[in-house]
């Protein structure tokens, strides 16, 4: 990507991230929990990174209107149609891997 200049390369970035916004909301079988024991990040990391981008350039948004832009809908309601009780297992996982974010 050297060749391409920066506001290319802030768009095909962005492109990429609703890209992968789009497929964690058609994937709603797979839990937090498990996208952070694999891959040490979730939906709800997204968000913050989002919120904090928001935050870096003096635009207002709030942790709740951040986490409904990933979600695809209210936190609360994604909770009570997708999220699962975690297995003694993941959250064993999730322990001993835990991010530091």
């Amino acid at each position: 990507m050297k060749d391409i200049d920066a506001k290319t390369q802030a768009e095909l970035e962005a492109a990429a991230f609703r890209r992968l916004v789009e497929h964690l909301r058609e994937r709603a079988d797979v839990q937090n929990i498990d996208l952070m024991n694999l891959a040490g990040f979730c939906r709800n990391c997204l968000s913050n990174w989002l919120k904090e981008a928001a935050d870096e350039r003096g635009v207002a948004l709030s942790k709740d209107e951040s986490r409904t832009h990933v979600y695809g809908m209210p936190y609360e309601e994604w909770k009570d149609r997708h999220q699962r009780e975690a297995k003694p297992s993941q959250i064993e996982n999730f322990e001993k891997s835990k991010p530091g974010h």
